[in-house]
């Protein structure tokens, strides 16, 4: 990148900063603060970066920030679709596809996600490629949006692979495929027959995975919305939840988050695994 370049996405980076009040990403604002807006540091916080390298972004120097940590930033600052673009552009970088997990994620949704307290919630694609998750969701089902490629979607992960299965019952494994199979098939009808990433996720699951290629040949079609979930946590014991979908309005993407249900003792163990955190969480996760 030249160095004009690099200089522009500085004073970018930087002029979004400066607008961003503490209480919007969930920072508490303090008595007296010297700089409008966030800290460096607290961005380099929020985007997973080191403060040295952030910095370095801000002042024009330092490498090319890679597409993850683009996305990061933009999440962080809040960006709409088009701010978003224009920062990858200063970056020098392909503005990347709707659903890969460099996929923007709408400010308003990131907004009720910070806002979103003792309850696990996560916002994720219609291909249910996981972008963002709340730290609650990550201690309940591990990080989730840690995968790249064709495995970044949870469902090819679930056909493909048994480890994504195993804090299930067992009991709830075949209507969760089936759940899936006809969540996916209504996403690939709203895209259209064009669409190259649906269908390629749909080619390849059918090539891979038997239970699929029985499941979508049954042409069932059902959007998830409300479901019972039943997780075997490998500290706090079973949790048994319910999970709510508010989606965008292109329904290309949601936000999830997980109730306990009534007459059982989930919210304590909840209550519990927000003490406990990550740390205990080893296994492959589910949703």
């Amino acid at each position: 990148m030249s160095n004009t370049r690099y200089s522009e996405l500085g004073g970018f980076l930087r002029s979004r900063r400066e607008r961003i009040r503490p209480e919007e990403v969930g920072l508490a604002p303090g008595p007296r603060r010297r700089v409008p807006g966030l800290r460096r540091d607290e961005v380099a916080v929020l985007a997973g970066a080191s403060v040295e390298y952030y910095t370095e972004l801000e002042r024009g120097a330092g490498s090319q920030p890679s597409d993850q940590m683009l996305a990061a930033l933009a999440r962080a600052l809040r960006l709409s679709r088009d701010e978003r673009d224009h920062l990858y552009r200063l970056a020098n970088r392909s503005i990347p596809h709707q659903g890969g997990t460099a996929a923007h994620v709408h400010p308003a949704m990131l907004d009720l996600l910070s806002r979103i307290d003792g309850t696990p919630a996560m916002v994720s694609t219609d291909l249910h490629t996981v972008l963002i998750q709340n730290p609650l969701a990550v201690a309940m089902l591990g990080d989730l949006a840690g995968h790249h490629g064709r495995a970044a979607s949870f469902i090819y992960r679930w056909f493909t692979d048994p480890a994504s299965r195993r804090i299930y019952p067992q009991e709830d494994l075949a209507p969760q495929s089936r759940s899936f199979v006809a969540d996916l098939r209504a996403a690939v009808g709203r895209r259209g027959p064009g669409d190259s990433e649906a269908s390629a996720l749909v080619d390849e699951l059918s090539q891979q995975s038997p239970e699929f290629r029985e499941l979508w040949a049954d042409q069932d079609v059902g959007v998830r919305r409300d479901e019972r979930k039943r997780i075997l946590h490998p500290t706090v014991g079973m949790l048994d939840l319910t999970c709510l979908s508010l989606f965008s309005e292109d329904s290309r993407q949601r936000l999830l988050w997980f109730t306990p249900r009534a007459g059982t003792d989930t919210a304590e163990k909840l209550a519990l695994l927000t003490v406990v955190g990550t740390q205990a969480m080893h296994t492959e996760p589910v949703r």
